[in-house]
């Protein structure tokens, strides 16, 4: 995909805030996406850790999104928010099916699957390589104030303004044409 096709990142239109870092065992910064984070092969969300966020966060969120989606919109994978501020971790498939490792009080939003879960990568064959971002909220409140009925631009909505600090991580991947 050249550069001219690459859309802005969800979080280009927020104000300014501090980062700080998020690191995965399954998403390499830049690096293809493995298998398992594929719709067609195992739809499991990578674990994820990061540190040093701002002092004063009260909660988590961590969002999947896909900007070079072909849809105008870009595509949501997976919305996640109200992660307690003492977890600073998520392993492996906490965002998927029964919510393995997944803290009590975390709410899940419908992804652009259609399902409250990670949904996994599934670009158009020869529509170029795709962009995941992964990206961790630190946020002032305990709770952001959605419920799990809300879109992701609903909670895109409150993060802009509840957002102290901001940490991204983004893989990609491409399935090439057909024939």
């Amino acid at each position: 995909m050249s550069e001219q096709k690459r859309h802005p990142l969800p979080h280009d239109f927020h104000p300014q805030v501090p980062s700080f870092t998020v690191v995965s065992d399954d998403v390499e910064p830049q690096g293809t996406l493995k298998p398992a984070q594929l719709a067609a092969k195992g739809n499991t969300s990578p674990h994820l850790r990061w540190e040093g966020f701002p002092e004063g966060t009260k909660s988590f969120a961590v969002t999947c999104f896909d900007p070079d989606a072909p849809t105008g919109s870009g595509f949501w994978h997976w919305v996640l928010f109200d992660i307690p501020a003492h977890i600073t971790e998520l392993p492996a498939g906490a965002g998927n099916g029964d919510f393995p490792g997944l803290p009590a009080g975390a709410v899940h939003v419908r992804n652009d699957y259609g399902t409250r879960d990670f949904g996994g990568a599934a670009p158009p064959p020869g529509d170029g390589p795709h962009r995941y971002v992964f990206t961790v909220y630190a946020v002032d409140s305990e709770k952001l104030g959605p419920d799990a009925e809300v879109s992701p631009a609903v909670v895109g909505f409150n993060l802009r303004f509840h957002t102290l600090g901001r940490a991204q991580l983004i893989g990609e991947y491409e399935v090439p044409a057909a024939g």
